[in-house]
Formats: structure tokens, C-alpha cells, sequence
């Protein structure tokens, strides 16, 4: 058996075309776990972390099985009722879960009552080492540094915590990203298009550059695939969206990036 190789894609979905779905903003097709490790491996990637997708709310079932099947090769990151059970919380973490997702973005994901949320869900993942990923707007921000200015639990942002190419270099939801990083909060270089930019998103690039230097080496890179936002002919380059880390930070800074487990996923 070839060991995989050690780079890590920390945001990848997975989708089963024929499992129910809740209503949302796209209807997922077919892209199963063997099509993204075929296309990360080609570049290098051995490792990936499955992120819940908001159209399958709290049923993990599927990323759960992907992980079982992977044997420890890759880690998941889930979405989680209220009234979830140490039980089905010691199976998933068995499986290589290490964080839960609060989604304020999507159709389909926590608009209202995200505060008590947090604060029911907070001593589960604490317990177990996990932490939490939240896909945000920057409008969010000062509530989410509010909310982890409650608790250790450590906080990763998605997307570059939705600082998008329009948004103004003095917007509040800066100072509010700075609160987040001296409080030791992660953030992901993933979802490109989700940021009012087109490819091959150069107006981005200072963007990434000023939260690289807020957050230093607590950056992760993710490729988001499947790209929910494009049709399947429209899909952009796997490549193409290391791209924009590599003209950001240079190459030697982007590599270390991805090539050893981090410490969030272990």
C-alpha cells in the first residue's frame, strides 16, 4: 500500500446524488469521496478534511461513512442538534471528527438563535478537544469574537472569514477579525468565488496578505470542492485555487501550508 502523501485540502465536500436534501440554494449532484482524493492526489494532496454540507443539516451519515472508510486518512468536520449524544459524539470523533460547523450564510443553515447554539454546543466539543468553524459574513464577526471571548473553545472562520474583494480597509468587521486572532482563532484561505471576485482573483490578494499577517501560521487552505456556487461543466481548476496562496505568500510560505497535519485536526 502507498502511503498517502502528507499535504492536507482542510475544506472538501461530499455529496451522495441520490440522498435526501434540504431545500436550499442548489440541489447537490454526485461528487463522491474517490472523485476528490483522485483529484487532490494529482497535485500532491493525501489528506482531506470532509466539512458537512448545509443541504444535509444535522444528518451526518454520509461524512461519517466516508471517514470510516478512509481508516484515519482523512478528518470531518459535522453539523450537530442541540440534543446530540456523548455517544454519537465518541462514535464520530472515532471516525476522525474534530469540529462542528455553524453556518450564518446559507438558506438552510443558523440565521436566528446562533448565540445559544454556541453556547449548547460549546462544552460538547471542549470535552472532546474539537473546535468550531463557523461560515460567516464579516457583518458577523464582532458577535462571533463575542461569543469565543466566553470560552476556550477555538475558533476556525471559513473563506476567509467572508472578507470579500468590495469590502473597505477600514470596515468595523476588521477590527473585529483582529479581536479573533489575538484570541488564537484560525482561518481558512478556501471559496475563492464566494468573495465577490472572479478567477483568477487577484483583487484578493491583499486581502489574503492582511490576514495572513493578523493570523500568522494559523492559516489553512481549502479547496471548497465541489464549487456548489458552478455548474459541472463551469467547475474552476483544482489548481487553480492553490493559485492564489502561492502569488499571496509566495511558494515556500504555501507549501508550509499544507504539508503536515494541523494541530486542529490531530
Amino acid at each position: 500500500m502507498i502511503e498517502p502523501r502528507p499535504s492536507w485540502d482542510c475544506h472538501v465536500h461530499v455529496f451522495d446524488g441520490q440522498a435526501a436534501a434540504r431545500g436550499g440554494h442548489y440541489r447537490p449532484a454526485h461528487h463522491p469521496l474517490s472523485a476528490i482524493e483522485a483529484e487532490a492526489a494529482r497535485v500532491g494532496i493525501g489528506h482531506l478534511v470532509l466539512v458537512q454540507p448545509s443541504v444535509y443539516g444535522t444528518d451526518n451519515g454520509l461524512l461519517i461513512q466516508a471517514l470510516q472508510r478512509s481508516a484515519g486518512r482523512h478528518r470531518g468536520v459535522v453539523v450537530l442538534e442541540d440534543s446530540v449524544r456523548p455517544g454519537e459524539l465518541d462514535t464520530m470523533h472515532a471516525a476522525g471528527v474534530r469540529a462542528a460547523r455553524l453556518n450564518r450564510v446559507s438558506p438552510v443553515g443558523e440565521p436566528l438563535g446562533v448565540a445559544d447554539r454556541f453556547r449548547r454546543l460549546a462544552p460538547h466539543l471542549l470535552e472532546r478537544g474539537w473546535h468550531l468553524e463557523w461560515y460567516a459574513r464579516p457583518e458577523h464577526l464582532a458577535e462571533i469574537a463575542a461569543l469565543h471571548a466566553e470560552t476556550p473553545l477555538v475558533c476556525v472562520l471559513d473563506h476567509l472569514a467572508g472578507m470579500h474583494a468590495h469590502i473597505a480597509t477600514d470596515d468595523p468587521a476588521w477590527k473585529a477579525l483582529e479581536s479573533l486572532a489575538q484570541r488564537g482563532a484560525w482561518v481558512k484561505l478556501s471559496g475563492w468565488y464566494r468573495l465577490q471576485a472572479a478567477a483568477p482573483y487577484h483583487a484578493l490578494l491583499p486581502l489574503i496578505r492582511r490576514v495572513a499577517a493578523l493570523f500568522g501560521d494559523r492559516l489553512l487552505w481549502g479547496s471548497d470542492w465541489p464549487h456548489t456556487s458552478f455548474a459541472a461543466a463551469q467547475m474552476p481548476r483544482y489548481r487553480s485555487l492553490w493559485t492564489p496562496v502561492v502569488a499571496a505568500l509566495g511558494i515556500d510560505a504555501a507549501r508550509r501550508l499544507r504539508q503536515s497535519i494541523p494541530s486542529l485536526y490531530r
